[in-house]
């Protein structure tokens, strides 16, 4: 079993309360919770015909969606870094020779 201590923190989303136990600090879990919060209401207001099912299911489509892309612009960014980190070796080869 993990060492990390465990919090537990009542969120609100949506007007729904949940207790949520893990390893990330209140803050953290708090902030996650406003987002998810924050991203159900402006869907609302886009789609005020959905129930809140419909709504949380959008909201992880887009919330997922959004984590994709951040996945494969940091793969991009490391690419873009180890080639970087190759061209330097080689010019301080260069240098040295």
């Amino acid at each position: 079993m993990s060492g990390k201590q465990k919090n537990k923190t009542t969120i609100t989303i949506y007007g729904q309360p949940f207790t949520i136990v893990g390893s990330e600090n209140t803050s953290h879990i708090r902030d996650v919770a406003e987002s998810v919060d924050d991203t159900m209401r402006d869907l609302d207001l886009k789609h005020p015909y959905l129930g809140m099912n419909r709504l949380a299911i959008l909201a992880a489509v887009n919330v997922t969606n959004d984590y994709a892309k951040l996945q494969k612009a940091y793969e991009q960014l490391k690419q873009d870094y180890d080639l970087l980190q190759t061209y330097i070796r080689k010019e301080e080869k260069l240098k040295d020779a």
